[in-house]
Protein backbone atom coordinates (compact mmCIF):
# COMPACT_ATOMS: atom_id res chain seq x y z
CA UNK A 1 0.00 0.00 0.00
CA UNK A 2 2.82 2.41 0.88
CA UNK A 3 4.46 1.68 -2.48
CA UNK A 4 1.24 2.55 -4.31
CA UNK A 5 0.98 5.74 -2.28
CA UNK A 6 4.59 6.64 -3.08
CA UNK A 7 4.05 6.04 -6.79
CA UNK A 8 0.96 8.27 -6.70
CA UNK A 9 2.77 11.03 -4.82
CA UNK A 10 5.59 10.98 -7.39
CA UNK A 11 3.19 11.03 -10.34
CA UNK A 12 1.26 13.98 -8.86
CA UNK A 13 4.38 15.93 -7.88
CA UNK A 14 5.15 19.17 -9.77
CA UNK A 15 8.76 17.93 -9.79
CA UNK A 16 7.88 14.89 -11.89
CA UNK A 17 6.78 13.96 -15.38
CA UNK A 18 6.86 10.83 -17.52
CA UNK A 19 10.57 11.35 -18.29
CA UNK A 20 11.81 12.24 -14.80
CA UNK A 21 9.83 9.68 -12.77
CA UNK A 22 11.64 6.46 -11.74
CA UNK A 23 11.95 3.97 -14.60
CA UNK A 24 9.40 1.16 -14.36
CA UNK A 25 10.61 -2.46 -14.19
CA UNK A 26 9.30 -3.30 -17.69
CA UNK A 27 11.48 -0.54 -19.21
CA UNK A 28 14.69 -1.74 -17.58
CA UNK A 29 15.81 -3.78 -20.58
CA UNK A 30 19.36 -2.59 -21.30
CA UNK A 31 21.91 -5.39 -21.06
CA UNK A 32 25.70 -5.59 -21.30
CA UNK A 33 25.67 -5.27 -25.09
CA UNK A 34 23.56 -2.11 -24.93
CA UNK A 35 26.08 -0.38 -22.65
CA UNK A 36 29.09 -1.62 -24.61
CA UNK A 37 27.40 -0.47 -27.84
CA UNK A 38 26.62 2.87 -26.20
CA UNK A 39 30.32 3.44 -25.52
CA UNK A 40 31.39 2.22 -28.94
CA UNK A 41 28.98 4.72 -30.47
CA UNK A 42 30.19 7.46 -28.13
CA UNK A 43 33.91 6.81 -28.59
CA UNK A 44 34.27 6.23 -32.33
CA UNK A 45 34.02 9.81 -33.47
CA UNK A 46 36.35 12.33 -35.11
CA UNK A 47 37.13 14.18 -31.87
CA UNK A 48 38.43 10.92 -30.33
CA UNK A 49 40.44 10.28 -33.49
CA UNK A 50 42.28 13.59 -33.02
CA UNK A 51 42.80 13.50 -29.22
CA UNK A 52 46.14 11.66 -29.20
CA UNK A 53 47.22 13.24 -32.48
CA UNK A 54 46.91 16.68 -30.91
CA UNK A 55 49.20 15.61 -28.07
CA UNK A 56 51.73 14.20 -30.53
CA UNK A 57 51.73 17.43 -32.54
CA UNK A 58 52.56 19.29 -29.32
CA UNK A 59 55.63 17.10 -28.64
CA UNK A 60 54.70 13.64 -27.36
CA UNK A 61 55.76 10.39 -29.01
CA UNK A 62 52.97 8.20 -30.37
CA UNK A 63 53.07 5.78 -27.43
CA UNK A 64 53.13 8.61 -24.89
CA UNK A 65 50.06 10.12 -26.50
CA UNK A 66 48.27 6.78 -26.51
CA UNK A 67 49.26 6.09 -22.90
CA UNK A 68 47.88 9.47 -21.83
CA UNK A 69 44.56 8.80 -23.55
CA UNK A 70 44.33 5.29 -22.09
CA UNK A 71 45.20 6.35 -18.53
CA UNK A 72 42.75 9.24 -18.65
CA UNK A 73 39.92 6.93 -19.64
CA UNK A 74 40.75 4.33 -17.00
CA UNK A 75 40.69 7.09 -14.37
CA UNK A 76 37.39 8.60 -15.54
CA UNK A 77 35.80 5.13 -15.55
CA UNK A 78 35.90 5.22 -11.72
CA UNK A 79 33.51 8.18 -11.20
CA UNK A 80 31.52 6.88 -14.17
CA UNK A 81 30.76 3.60 -12.39
CA UNK A 82 30.25 5.26 -9.00
CA UNK A 83 27.62 7.67 -10.36
CA UNK A 84 26.05 4.93 -12.50
CA UNK A 85 25.06 2.92 -9.42
CA UNK A 86 22.13 5.07 -8.17
CA UNK A 87 20.66 5.25 -11.66
CA UNK A 88 20.33 1.48 -11.75
CA UNK A 89 19.38 1.06 -8.09
CA UNK A 90 16.59 3.65 -8.07
CA UNK A 91 15.76 4.14 -11.75
CA UNK A 92 16.25 7.90 -11.54
CA UNK A 93 17.92 10.29 -14.03
CA UNK A 94 20.76 12.67 -13.22
CA UNK A 95 18.75 15.84 -12.41
CA UNK A 96 16.63 13.87 -9.93
CA UNK A 97 19.65 12.16 -8.34
CA UNK A 98 21.44 15.46 -7.87
CA UNK A 99 18.50 16.78 -5.85
CA UNK A 100 19.78 14.61 -2.99
CA UNK A 101 23.13 16.40 -2.86
CA UNK A 102 22.34 19.95 -4.07
CA UNK A 103 18.73 20.30 -2.98
CA UNK A 104 15.45 20.35 -4.89
CA UNK A 105 16.18 23.77 -6.39
CA UNK A 106 19.96 23.57 -6.19
CA UNK A 107 19.83 20.56 -8.52
CA UNK A 108 19.14 22.99 -11.36
CA UNK A 109 22.56 24.62 -10.80
CA UNK A 110 24.33 21.29 -11.40
CA UNK A 111 21.92 20.34 -14.19
CA UNK A 112 22.41 23.61 -16.07
CA UNK A 113 26.20 23.41 -15.71
CA UNK A 114 26.01 20.01 -17.40
CA UNK A 115 23.37 21.03 -19.95
CA UNK A 116 25.13 24.13 -21.29
CA UNK A 117 28.36 22.19 -21.84
CA UNK A 118 26.36 19.55 -23.72
CA UNK A 119 24.82 22.25 -25.90
CA UNK A 120 28.29 23.46 -26.88
CA UNK A 121 29.37 19.91 -27.64
CA UNK A 122 26.17 19.30 -29.60
CA UNK A 123 27.10 22.22 -31.84
CA UNK A 124 30.70 21.03 -32.32
CA UNK A 125 29.67 17.48 -33.23
CA UNK A 126 26.95 18.79 -35.53
CA UNK A 127 29.49 20.95 -37.33
CA UNK A 128 31.88 18.01 -37.80
CA UNK A 129 29.00 15.86 -39.03
CA UNK A 130 28.01 18.63 -41.42
CA UNK A 131 31.52 18.60 -42.93
CA UNK A 132 31.08 14.89 -43.64
CA UNK A 133 27.67 15.55 -45.21
CA UNK A 134 29.24 18.33 -47.30
CA UNK A 135 31.94 15.94 -48.55
CA UNK A 136 29.33 13.29 -49.27
CA UNK A 137 27.27 15.72 -51.35
CA UNK A 138 30.38 16.87 -53.24
CA UNK A 139 31.01 13.23 -54.12
CA UNK A 140 27.50 12.57 -55.32
CA UNK A 141 27.14 15.85 -57.19
CA UNK A 142 30.18 17.69 -58.56
CA UNK A 143 28.25 20.97 -58.72
CA UNK A 144 27.60 20.93 -54.98
CA UNK A 145 30.73 22.97 -54.18
CA UNK A 146 29.43 25.79 -56.40
CA UNK A 147 26.19 26.12 -54.40
CA UNK A 148 26.21 29.26 -52.26
CA UNK A 149 26.40 28.39 -48.57
CA UNK A 150 26.76 24.66 -49.21
CA UNK A 151 28.37 24.04 -45.80
CA UNK A 152 25.56 25.91 -44.06
CA UNK A 153 23.03 23.81 -45.96
CA UNK A 154 24.84 20.62 -44.88
CA UNK A 155 24.85 21.87 -41.29
CA UNK A 156 21.12 22.50 -41.45
CA UNK A 157 20.42 19.07 -42.96
CA UNK A 158 22.49 17.24 -40.34
CA UNK A 159 20.82 19.29 -37.61
CA UNK A 160 17.36 18.31 -38.88
CA UNK A 161 18.29 14.60 -38.96
CA UNK A 162 19.21 14.84 -35.30
CA UNK A 163 15.99 16.67 -34.45
CA UNK A 164 14.05 13.80 -36.03
CA UNK A 165 15.88 11.31 -33.78
CA UNK A 166 15.28 13.52 -30.73
CA UNK A 167 11.56 13.37 -31.40
CA UNK A 168 11.70 9.55 -31.18
CA UNK A 169 12.91 9.75 -27.57
CA UNK A 170 15.34 7.51 -25.67
CA UNK A 171 14.40 4.31 -27.50
CA UNK A 172 15.30 5.91 -30.83
CA UNK A 173 18.73 6.72 -29.40
CA UNK A 174 19.13 3.18 -28.06
CA UNK A 175 18.28 1.73 -31.51
CA UNK A 176 20.83 4.06 -33.14
CA UNK A 177 23.61 2.96 -30.75
CA UNK A 178 22.91 -0.76 -31.18
CA UNK A 179 22.82 -0.45 -34.97
CA UNK A 180 25.84 1.83 -35.28
CA UNK A 181 28.29 -0.19 -33.13
CA UNK A 182 29.21 -2.95 -35.64
CA UNK A 183 29.38 -0.46 -38.52
CA UNK A 184 31.76 1.77 -36.59
CA UNK A 185 34.02 -1.11 -35.55
CA UNK A 186 34.15 -2.36 -39.14
CA UNK A 187 34.94 1.09 -40.53
CA UNK A 188 37.71 1.65 -37.98
CA UNK A 189 39.28 -1.74 -38.71
CA UNK A 190 39.22 -1.06 -42.46
CA UNK A 191 40.96 2.29 -41.98
CA UNK A 192 43.66 0.74 -39.77
CA UNK A 193 44.32 -2.13 -42.22
CA UNK A 194 44.69 0.40 -45.04
CA UNK A 195 47.16 2.47 -43.00
CA UNK A 196 49.49 -0.44 -42.24
CA UNK A 197 49.21 -1.90 -45.75
CA UNK A 198 49.69 1.32 -47.72
CA UNK A 199 52.19 2.71 -45.20
CA UNK A 200 54.60 -0.20 -45.59
CA UNK A 201 53.96 -2.00 -42.32
CA UNK A 202 53.55 -1.18 -38.65
CA UNK A 203 57.20 -0.31 -38.05
CA UNK A 204 57.38 2.04 -41.00
CA UNK A 205 54.18 3.82 -40.01
CA UNK A 206 55.18 4.44 -36.43
CA UNK A 207 58.66 5.53 -37.43
CA UNK A 208 56.96 8.23 -39.47
CA UNK A 209 54.91 9.33 -36.44
CA UNK A 210 57.86 11.42 -35.22
CA UNK A 211 57.18 13.74 -38.16
CA UNK A 212 53.78 14.58 -36.68
CA UNK A 213 55.52 16.68 -34.03
CA UNK A 214 55.24 20.38 -34.82
CA UNK A 215 56.24 21.72 -31.38
CA UNK A 216 59.09 20.87 -29.01
CA UNK A 217 57.39 20.79 -25.60
CA UNK A 218 58.59 18.03 -23.31
CA UNK A 219 56.42 15.15 -22.16
CA UNK A 220 55.93 16.28 -18.56
CA UNK A 221 54.78 19.76 -19.55
CA UNK A 222 52.11 18.14 -21.74
CA UNK A 223 51.20 15.14 -19.60
CA UNK A 224 49.20 16.92 -16.87
CA UNK A 225 46.98 19.03 -19.17
CA UNK A 226 46.76 16.14 -21.64
CA UNK A 227 45.64 13.71 -18.93
CA UNK A 228 43.22 16.28 -17.51
CA UNK A 229 41.82 16.89 -20.99
CA UNK A 230 41.20 13.19 -21.51
CA UNK A 231 39.49 12.94 -18.12
CA UNK A 232 37.55 16.11 -18.92
CA UNK A 233 36.47 14.55 -22.23
CA UNK A 234 34.07 12.21 -20.40
CA UNK A 235 33.79 13.76 -16.93
CA UNK A 236 30.58 15.32 -18.21
CA UNK A 237 29.02 11.94 -18.86
CA UNK A 238 30.16 10.63 -15.48
CA UNK A 239 27.69 13.10 -13.98
CA UNK A 240 24.68 12.17 -16.05
CA UNK A 241 25.40 8.46 -16.63
CA UNK A 242 22.30 7.67 -14.49
CA UNK A 243 20.29 8.96 -17.47
CA UNK A 244 21.29 5.67 -19.14
CA UNK A 245 21.86 3.24 -16.27
CA UNK A 246 18.30 3.83 -15.05
CA UNK A 247 17.33 1.48 -17.92
CA UNK A 248 19.81 -1.28 -16.95
CA UNK A 249 18.58 -4.78 -16.08
CA UNK A 250 20.98 -4.90 -13.15
CA UNK A 251 24.23 -3.43 -11.82
CA UNK A 252 26.39 -6.12 -13.44
CA UNK A 253 25.06 -5.33 -16.94
CA UNK A 254 25.86 -1.64 -16.79
CA UNK A 255 29.20 -2.01 -14.98
CA UNK A 256 30.51 -4.75 -17.28
CA UNK A 257 29.21 -3.09 -20.43
CA UNK A 258 30.82 0.22 -19.56
CA UNK A 259 34.12 -1.34 -18.50
CA UNK A 260 34.35 -3.29 -21.74
CA UNK A 261 33.11 -0.45 -23.92
CA UNK A 262 34.65 2.81 -22.75
CA UNK A 263 38.42 2.63 -22.05
CA UNK A 264 39.05 -0.06 -24.66
CA UNK A 265 37.24 1.73 -27.49
CA UNK A 266 38.67 5.14 -26.64
CA UNK A 267 42.21 3.74 -26.61
CA UNK A 268 41.70 1.64 -29.73
CA UNK A 269 40.22 4.45 -31.81
CA UNK A 270 42.90 6.88 -30.67
CA UNK A 271 45.41 4.27 -31.85
CA UNK A 272 43.64 4.23 -35.22
CA UNK A 273 43.92 8.01 -35.39
CA UNK A 274 47.65 7.94 -34.66
CA UNK A 275 48.41 5.12 -37.11
CA UNK A 276 46.36 6.52 -39.97
CA UNK A 277 47.67 10.06 -39.58
CA UNK A 278 51.26 8.76 -39.45
CA UNK A 279 50.60 6.65 -42.54
CA UNK A 280 49.54 9.74 -44.49
CA UNK A 281 53.08 11.11 -44.03
CA UNK A 282 54.51 7.97 -45.64
CA UNK A 283 51.96 7.90 -48.44
CA UNK A 284 51.33 11.59 -49.22
CA UNK A 285 54.41 13.25 -47.74
CA UNK A 286 52.39 15.28 -45.26
CA UNK A 287 50.09 14.66 -42.31
CA UNK A 288 46.38 14.67 -43.01
CA UNK A 289 44.78 15.07 -39.60
CA UNK A 290 41.15 15.19 -40.69
CA UNK A 291 39.74 11.72 -41.53
CA UNK A 292 37.02 13.29 -43.67
CA UNK A 293 39.63 15.00 -45.85
CA UNK A 294 41.72 11.81 -45.95
CA UNK A 295 38.87 9.57 -47.04
CA UNK A 296 37.81 12.10 -49.66
CA UNK A 297 41.35 12.04 -51.09
CA UNK A 298 41.74 8.28 -50.80
CA UNK A 299 38.43 7.36 -52.43
CA UNK A 300 37.92 10.41 -54.59
CA UNK A 301 37.57 8.37 -57.80
CA UNK A 302 35.49 5.59 -56.22
CA UNK A 303 32.13 7.24 -55.74
CA UNK A 304 30.29 4.32 -54.17
CA UNK A 305 33.00 3.52 -51.60
CA UNK A 306 33.44 7.19 -50.74
CA UNK A 307 29.70 7.61 -50.23
CA UNK A 308 29.63 4.57 -47.94
CA UNK A 309 32.61 5.84 -45.95
CA UNK A 310 31.02 9.27 -45.50
CA UNK A 311 27.78 7.63 -44.38
CA UNK A 312 29.73 5.72 -41.67
CA UNK A 313 31.31 9.01 -40.51
CA UNK A 314 27.89 10.65 -40.41
CA UNK A 315 26.57 7.73 -38.34
CA UNK A 316 29.56 8.10 -35.99
CA UNK A 317 28.74 11.75 -35.41
CA UNK A 318 25.06 10.97 -34.94
CA UNK A 319 25.62 8.16 -32.45
CA UNK A 320 27.95 10.29 -30.32
CA UNK A 321 25.88 13.44 -30.44
CA UNK A 322 22.59 11.78 -29.62
CA UNK A 323 23.90 9.91 -26.57
CA UNK A 324 26.45 12.35 -25.17
CA UNK A 325 24.88 15.70 -25.95
CA UNK A 326 21.12 15.26 -26.16
CA UNK A 327 20.00 12.85 -23.43
CA UNK A 328 21.44 14.83 -20.52
CA UNK A 329 20.36 18.37 -21.46
CA UNK A 330 16.93 17.06 -22.47
CA UNK A 331 16.41 15.80 -18.92
CA UNK A 332 18.19 18.81 -17.43
CA UNK A 333 16.00 21.37 -19.18
CA UNK A 334 12.95 19.27 -18.30
CA UNK A 335 13.98 19.51 -14.64
CA UNK A 336 13.63 23.31 -14.80
CA UNK A 337 9.88 22.97 -15.24
CA UNK A 338 8.81 19.30 -15.39
CA UNK A 339 5.15 20.02 -16.11
CA UNK A 340 5.91 22.26 -19.09
CA UNK A 341 9.15 20.83 -20.56
CA UNK A 342 9.30 17.21 -21.71
CA UNK A 343 12.38 15.21 -22.74
CA UNK A 344 11.67 15.95 -26.39
CA UNK A 345 11.18 19.68 -25.83
CA UNK A 346 14.41 19.75 -23.81
CA UNK A 347 16.16 18.11 -26.78
CA UNK A 348 14.85 20.81 -29.12
CA UNK A 349 16.12 23.52 -26.77
CA UNK A 350 19.52 21.80 -26.86
CA UNK A 351 19.52 21.74 -30.64
CA UNK A 352 18.77 25.47 -30.87
CA UNK A 353 21.44 26.48 -28.35
CA UNK A 354 23.90 24.24 -30.24
CA UNK A 355 23.50 26.50 -33.27
CA UNK A 356 23.92 29.82 -31.48
CA UNK A 357 27.11 28.59 -29.74
CA UNK A 358 28.96 29.09 -33.08
CA UNK A 359 30.60 25.62 -33.06
CA UNK A 360 32.79 26.31 -36.09
CA UNK A 361 34.61 28.89 -33.97
CA UNK A 362 35.06 26.51 -31.02
CA UNK A 363 36.57 23.80 -33.20
CA UNK A 364 38.88 25.83 -35.43
CA UNK A 365 41.83 25.87 -32.98
CA UNK A 366 42.76 22.30 -32.00
CA UNK A 367 45.25 23.38 -29.31
CA UNK A 368 42.78 25.65 -27.57
CA UNK A 369 40.09 22.99 -28.02
CA UNK A 370 42.10 20.46 -25.99
CA UNK A 371 43.89 22.60 -23.43
CA UNK A 372 41.25 25.28 -22.80
CA UNK A 373 37.83 23.93 -23.73
CA UNK A 374 38.24 20.35 -22.47
CA UNK A 375 40.35 21.09 -19.40
CA UNK A 376 38.32 24.14 -18.46
CA UNK A 377 34.86 22.63 -18.39
CA UNK A 378 36.28 19.34 -17.07
CA UNK A 379 37.52 21.16 -13.99
CA UNK A 380 34.14 22.76 -13.38
CA UNK A 381 32.17 19.55 -13.68
CA UNK A 382 34.73 17.53 -11.72
CA UNK A 383 33.80 19.64 -8.69
CA UNK A 384 30.14 18.63 -9.05
CA UNK A 385 31.19 14.99 -9.42
CA UNK A 386 33.23 15.18 -6.20
CA UNK A 387 30.21 16.40 -4.23
CA UNK A 388 27.87 13.82 -5.76
CA UNK A 389 30.14 10.87 -5.00
CA UNK A 390 30.86 11.90 -1.41
CA UNK A 391 27.18 12.56 -0.78
CA UNK A 392 25.88 9.27 -2.21
CA UNK A 393 28.61 6.83 -1.23
CA UNK A 394 30.04 8.23 2.03
CA UNK A 395 27.30 10.31 3.66
CA UNK A 396 24.19 8.46 2.51
CA UNK A 397 25.83 5.06 2.04
CA UNK A 398 23.85 4.57 -1.22
CA UNK A 399 20.46 5.00 0.52
CA UNK A 400 17.97 7.52 -0.87
CA UNK A 401 14.36 8.34 -0.03
CA UNK A 402 12.98 8.31 -3.59
CA UNK A 403 9.53 9.89 -2.89
CA UNK A 404 11.26 12.79 -1.12
CA UNK A 405 13.33 13.46 -4.24
CA UNK A 406 10.02 14.61 -5.76
CA UNK A 407 8.73 16.48 -2.70
CA UNK A 408 9.04 20.30 -2.71
CA UNK A 409 8.75 22.42 0.39
CA UNK A 410 10.13 22.40 3.91
CA UNK A 411 8.67 18.98 4.72
CA UNK A 412 10.92 17.27 2.18
CA UNK A 413 14.17 15.62 3.22
CA UNK A 414 16.09 17.24 0.34
CA UNK A 415 14.72 20.78 0.68
CA UNK A 416 17.68 21.93 2.81
CA UNK A 417 17.66 25.80 2.87
CA UNK A 418 14.89 27.10 0.62
CA UNK A 419 15.60 24.25 -1.77
CA UNK A 420 19.39 24.70 -1.87
CA UNK A 421 22.13 22.70 -0.14
CA UNK A 422 24.45 25.63 0.51
CA UNK A 423 27.28 23.31 1.61
CA UNK A 424 27.27 21.56 -1.76
CA UNK A 425 27.32 24.82 -3.72
CA UNK A 426 30.07 26.21 -1.50
CA UNK A 427 32.14 23.03 -1.99
CA UNK A 428 31.86 23.42 -5.78
CA UNK A 429 33.04 27.03 -5.49
CA UNK A 430 36.00 25.94 -3.32
CA UNK A 431 36.92 23.39 -5.98
CA UNK A 432 36.57 25.69 -8.99
CA UNK A 433 37.90 29.10 -7.85
CA UNK A 434 41.60 28.05 -7.58
CA UNK A 435 41.70 26.95 -11.24
CA UNK A 436 40.02 30.06 -12.69
CA UNK A 437 43.20 32.26 -12.95
CA UNK A 438 45.04 29.51 -14.83
CA UNK A 439 42.02 28.97 -17.07
CA UNK A 440 41.88 32.66 -17.99
CA UNK A 441 45.60 32.66 -18.73
CA UNK A 442 45.33 29.57 -20.93
CA UNK A 443 42.25 30.96 -22.68
CA UNK A 444 44.16 34.08 -23.70
CA UNK A 445 47.30 32.18 -24.79
CA UNK A 446 47.56 31.04 -28.41
CA UNK A 447 47.21 27.27 -28.58
CA UNK A 448 46.02 27.12 -24.97
CA UNK A 449 49.42 26.09 -23.48
CA UNK A 450 51.28 28.57 -21.26
CA UNK A 451 55.03 28.36 -21.98
CA UNK A 452 56.29 29.37 -18.55
CA UNK A 453 53.56 28.31 -16.11
CA UNK A 454 53.37 29.76 -12.60
CA UNK A 455 51.74 28.10 -9.58
CA UNK A 456 48.21 29.09 -10.59
CA UNK A 457 48.82 27.80 -14.12
CA UNK A 458 49.96 24.48 -12.65
CA UNK A 459 46.77 24.27 -10.57
CA UNK A 460 44.80 24.68 -13.79
CA UNK A 461 46.86 22.03 -15.57
CA UNK A 462 45.81 19.61 -12.87
CA UNK A 463 42.41 21.26 -12.76
CA UNK A 464 40.28 18.11 -12.87
CA UNK A 465 42.12 16.63 -9.89
CA UNK A 466 42.25 19.91 -7.97
CA UNK A 467 38.55 20.71 -8.43
CA UNK A 468 37.40 17.17 -7.67
CA UNK A 469 39.62 16.79 -4.62
CA UNK A 470 38.94 20.19 -3.05
CA UNK A 471 35.18 19.92 -3.62
CA UNK A 472 35.00 16.38 -2.24
CA UNK A 473 37.12 17.06 0.85
CA UNK A 474 35.46 20.38 1.69
CA UNK A 475 31.96 18.95 1.26
CA UNK A 476 32.78 16.02 3.53
CA UNK A 477 34.32 18.35 6.13
CA UNK A 478 31.29 20.65 6.12
CA UNK A 479 28.92 17.68 6.41
CA UNK A 480 30.74 16.55 9.56
CA UNK A 481 30.20 19.96 11.13
CA UNK A 482 26.38 19.66 11.15
CA UNK A 483 24.04 17.20 12.88
CA UNK A 484 23.90 13.76 11.27
CA UNK A 485 20.14 14.01 10.70
CA UNK A 486 20.46 16.93 8.30
CA UNK A 487 22.67 14.92 5.99
CA UNK A 488 20.26 11.98 6.01
CA UNK A 489 23.26 9.69 6.14
CA UNK A 490 21.37 6.65 7.36
CA UNK A 491 18.07 6.30 5.57
CA UNK A 492 15.93 3.20 5.70
CA UNK A 493 15.82 1.11 2.56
Amino acid sequence: MSSIHSDRSIAESPLSNGDLAPTEADRRTWGTYDFAALWIGLSIVITTYTLASGLIAAGMTWWQGLLTVSLGNVIVLIPMLLNAHPGTKYGIPFPVLVRSSFGIRGANVAAMARALVACGWFGIQTWIGALAVDTLMSTLWHGWADVDGHKAIAFGAFWLIQVAIILRGIEGIRWLERTAAPLLIGGSAALLIWAFDAGGGIGNVFSASSKLVTDDQNFWSLFAPGLAANIGYWITLSLNIPDFTRYARDQKSQALGQTLGMPTTMTAFSFVGIAVTAATIVIYGKAIWDPVALIARLLGDQTILLALAMIVIVIAQLSTNMAANVVSPSNDFSNLSPRQITFRMGGLITAVIGIVSLPWKLYEDVGAYIFTWLVGYGSLLAAFAGVMIVDYWILRKTKLDVPDLYRPGAGGRYWFTNGFNVRALLAVAIGVIPVIPGFLNAATTKGGVVADPNFLDQLYRYGVFVAFGLAAVSYFAMAQAVPRESTAAALAE
